[in-house]
C-alpha cells in the first residue's frame, strides 16, 4: 500500500513537473514567422516564391552563376571588364525576376514588365564581352549605341538597387549624379566645371571608375567566394550549432539567456552579412529565452540588436566590408591585417554588452538556465568539428594564402565536415542548393556595389570627397574631437538603412577623407602613415554599421522588437546604451591607433587592452546602475568618469581612472551586502 501511495505520489510530481514545463514553454518563432519578419525589415531578403517552370529557370540561372563564379575562382578572371560586366548582367538579371517593384507587391508571379527588365539586363550585361576588342580601343569614345546601352545600365542599376536594397542607397546615387552634371552651379567651396550626359555615361560603364570599379570587383572575386562559404556552413548545420555552442557555454551564468545572444551573435557574425538577418536567426530562440527569465521586453531585444549588429564588425568576414577595405586601402595592406586589427576593437565592443547585461541581471536578480534547460553538453563539445571550416579559413589566411583561394579551401572543408554531421541531411543536391543559396545571396550584393561604384565614381571625378573633408576640418575648426563628432553623425545618417557592403563604401568614400585631411595635412595619399588610412576607415565602417541600432531608422531593433513584442525606439535606445563601446572604441582607434595591432609591441597592446576593459566595466556600472550592489547618481557619474579616463589612450589618465577605479570597487565590495539588503527591503516595500 505504501509503494502504491509513492508510486501514485510520485506520478502526481511527474505530472505537475510536466505541466509546469508545459506552462514554461518558450515561444519560439516558426521558420515562416521568422522568415516573414526577416523580410519586413531586410529589403535583400524581400524576394518571390515563384512556382513551375520559372521555379526551375531561375534555380538554374543562379545555379550558372555560382558556377561561373567558382569558374573563375579556380581558374583565374577574365579581364577586368568581362568579369565584372558579367557578374553585374546576371545579378541585375535576377534582381529584376526575383524581387518585386513594390515591397508589398506579389510574390508568386512575375509580371511581364520583369520579364522585359531581366532581358534587358542580360542583354546589357553581354555587351562589354561581346564589343570588348572595339571598347577598349576606342581611346575613351563612344557610340550612339554604346551611349543608350550605358544609360540603361546605369538606369537598371539605380532601379535594381532600390528594389534589392533599399531607397535610400539610390536617392544617395542619383543625388550624386545630379551633382556630377551640375557641379558648376554648386557653392564655390563643391563647384567643379560638371559633366555631359555623355561624359557621365562613358565614365560610369566605359571606365572602370564607376560601375564597373572597385566594389563591384571585390563583389565579383571576394565578396561571391565567401557567400557561398557562408551557404555551405548554413547547409552543414554549423548556423544552428553556433546557437547550441552558446548555450553550453554561458547558458548557466548569470542572465545566461542574455549571454548566450551575445555569444551566439558574435559567431553568427561570421556568416551573416546582415544585421537584420543576425538578429531574426539567433533573437527567434534568444529573446524568447530572455522574457520568460524575468528580462523587460525591450531590453530583451535591444541586447539582440545591439549583439547581432556586433556581428558584421567581428571578423573574419566583418559583413564581407573586410574585403573591400583592402582594396580600397591599397598601400600593400593584406586581408590579415585587416582581420588583425579588426580583432581588439571587436572583443571590446562585445565585453562591454555582456558587462552591461551582466549587471542588469544581478541588478534583476536573474539566473542563469537550469539543468533541464541546458542540451546536452557532451554532444556540443562532440561537434566542435563543424568549427574546422572557419578555423581552416583563419588559419591558411594567416600564413598569406590569397582570399579567394582560401574560400576554395573552406567550401571544401564544409563539404567534407557536411557528410560527416549526421544531425542534417547532406548529398549533392544539398551542394547544389548551397551554390543556388549562395548567388541568391549575392544579387543584392552586386546591386549595391554597383550602385556604390556610382558615388565613388561621381567623388574620384569632381574631388567632391577632398571638399568635403575640407569643410568639415573647417566647420570643426581644425579641432580633432569635433571633426571626427561631425564624421560620426555623417557616417551614422549615410549608413541608415544601407547593407554592410554599400554602407562601408559610401561612408569610406565620403567620410573617411575628413580624418585623414585632419591627421595628415599637406601629405600626398601615398605617404599618409597606413595607421592613419586604417584609423580613418574603421573610425566611419564602425559608426556606419551602428546606425543598425541607432534610432529613429535602427532597423535591427525593429526586427527585435518585432520578436519581443517591445517598443521599436525603446528597443533602439537600450540598443544605443548597450553598444556604447561603438561609440568609444572609434575615437580610441583615432587617439591610439596602437589598438589596430600595427607597429606595436605586445606589452603595449596589452596595457591598452587591461586598461580599456576595467574602464568598460567602469562605464558598464555606470550606465547599469548596479556594481556589486546598487549605485546611487553621484557613485554612477564618478565610475563612468573614472570608466572613460581609462578609455581615454592616455598614460596620465589611465592612472587617474584606474586610482579613482579602486576606491570605487574596494567601496563597493565593504558595502555590498548592505546595499543588497537596501534593494531588497525597498523592492519589498514596492
Amino acid at each position: 500500500m505504501k509503494n502504491d501511495v509513492n508510486h501514485t505520489t510520485s506520478e502526481s510530481n511527474d505530472a505537475l513537473k510536466d505541466k509546469q514545463l508545459a506552462t514554461e514553454r518558450i515561444d519560439v518563432l516558426t521558420v515562416e514567422q521568422q522568415q516573414e519578419l526577416i523580410e519586413k525589415y531586410d529589403t535583400e531578403a524581400n524576394m518571390r516564391k515563384i512556382a513551375g517552370v520559372m521555379k526551375w529557370v531561375i534555380f538554374i540561372g543562379l545555379l550558372a552563376f555560382s558556377l561561373f563564379q567558382l569558374y573563375t575562382a579556380i581558374f583565374g578572371q577574365f579581364t577586368a571588364y568581362i568579369q565584372r560586366s558579367i557578374h553585374l548582367g546576371f545579378g541585375l538579371t535576377f534582381v529584376f525576376l526575383l524581387f518585386p517593384s513594390r515591397k508589398k507587391g506579389r510574390k508568386d508571379r512575375i509580371p511581364f514588365y520583369d520579364y522585359l527588365l531581366a532581358l534587358v539586363a542580360a542583354v546589357t550585361g553581354a555587351y562589354w564581352t561581346i564589343n570588348y576588342d572595339r571598347l577598349v580601343t576606342s581611346l575613351g569614345t563612344i557610340t550612339q549605341m554604346d551611349f543608350i546601352v550605358g544609360l540603361i545600365v546605369i538606369l537598371l542599376v539605380l532601379e535594381a538597387a532600390r528594389r534589392s536594397v533599399g531607397l535610400p542607397i539610390a536617392i544617395i546615387a542619383v543625388l550624386f549624379l545630379a551633382y556630377a552634371i551640375y557641379g558648376q552651379y554648386m557653392p564655390d567651396i563643391f563647384a567643379h566645371r560638371g559633366q555631359s550626359l555623355e561624359q557621365l555615361v562613358n565614365l560610369m560603364y566605359y571606365s572602370t571608375d564607376g560601375i564597373l570599379g572597385t566594389p563591384i570587383s571585390v563583389s565579383a572575386t571576394y565578396i561571391f567566394a565567401f557567400l557561398l562559404f557562408g551557404a555551405f556552413l548554413v547547409k552543414t548545420g554549423v548556423g544552428e550549432y553556433f546557437n547550441d555552442l552558446a548555450i553550453a557555454v554561458a547558458g548557466k551564468l548569470i542572465g545566461g539567456p542574455a549571454k548566450v545572444a551575445i555569444f551566439s551573435s558574435a559567431l553568427q557574425g561570421t556568416i551573416s552579412g546582415s544585421s537584420v538577418a543576425n538578429v531574426v536567426t539567433s533573437g527567434a530562440y534568444t529573446i524568447p529565452l530572455m522574457k520568460k527569465l524575468g528580462y523587460k521586453k525591450d531590453f530583451a531585444g535591444a541586447v539582440e540588436a545591439a549583439s547581432s549588429t556586433g556581428g558584421q564588425i567581428m571578423p573574419p568576414i566583418m559583413g564581407a566590408a573586410a574585403f573591400l577595405m583592402v582594396e580600397f586601402i591599397g598601400r600593400g595592406v593584406t586581408y590579415w591585417d585587416i582581420a588583425k586589427a579588426a580583432i581588439i576593437p571587436a572583443i571590446l565592443y562585445f565585453a562591454g554588452i555582456w558587462i552591461m547585461t551582466h549587471f542588469e541581471a544581478k541588478r534583476l536578480g536573474l539566473r542563469g538556465l537550469t539543468d533541464e534547460e541546458m542540451p546536452d553538453r557532451k554532444m556540443i563539445w562532440k561537434k566542435l568539428y563543424l568549427l574546422i571550416p572557419i578555423a581552416l579559413i583563419v588559419v591558411i589566411m594567416m600564413f598569406g594564402v590569397p582570399v579567394i583561394h582560401s574560400a576554395l579551401y573552406g567550401i571544401i572543408a564544409c563539404i567534407i565536415v557536411g557528410f560527416f554531421n549526421k544531425d542534417v541531411k547532406f548529398g549533392i543536391r544539398e551542394i547544389i542548393d548551397a551554390l543556388v543559396d549562395g548567388a541568391r545571396t549575392a544579387l543584392s550584393v552586386a546591386a549595391a556595389t554597383a550602385c556604390a561604384g556610382i558615388i565613388v565614381g561621381v567623388v574620384v571625378k569632381t574631388g567632391l570627397g577632398l571638399s568635403l573633408a575640407n569643410s568639415l576640418v573647417d566647420l570643426a575648426g581644425g579641432r580633432i574631437f569635433l571633426t571626427l563628432f561631425f564624421v560620426m553623425i555623417a557616417s551614422l545618417i549615410l549608413g541608415m538603412g544601407a547593407p554592410t557592403t554599400a554602407n562601408y563604401v559610401i561612408t569610406s568614400t565620403i567620410a573617411a577623407p575628413a580624418i585623414i585631411t585632419l591627421l595628415a595635412p599637406d601629405v600626398s595619399q601615398a605617404l599618409v602613415p597606413i595607421t592613419v588610412v586604417l584609423a580613418a576607415h574603421f573610425f566611419v565602417f564602425y559608426f556606419g554599421i551602428i546606425a543598425d541600432i541607432t534610432p529613429p531608422v535602427a532597423l535591427a531593433a525593429f526586427a527585435a522588437s518585432g520578436i519581443s513584442g517591445g517598443d521599436p525606439i525603446k528597443t533602439g535606445v537600450h540598443s544605443a546604451k548597450l553598444a556604447i563601446a561603438a561609440f568609444i572604441i572609434p575615437y580610441m582607434i583615432v587617439y591610439s591607433p596602437s589598438l589596430l595591432m600595427i607597429d606595436v609591441t605586445f606589452w603595449e597592446v596589452a596595457w591598452l587592452v587591461i586598461t580599456a576593459m576595467l574602464g568598460m566595466i567602469a562605464i558598464g556600472a555606470g550606465v547599469i546602475g548596479y556594481w556589486y550592489r546598487p549605485i546611487n547618481l553621484l557613485e554612477r557619474l564618478i565610475v563612468i568618469a573614472a570608466g572613460l579616463a581609462m578609455v581615454y589612450p592616455e598614460s596620465m589618465s589611465d592612472i587617474i581612472g584606474l586610482v579613482v577605479f579602486g576606491i570605487m570597487f574596494f567601496i563597493q565590495l565593504a558595502t555590498k551586502n548592505k546595499g543588497n539588503k537596501q534593494g531588497q527591503l525597498g523592492t519589498t516595500t514596492n
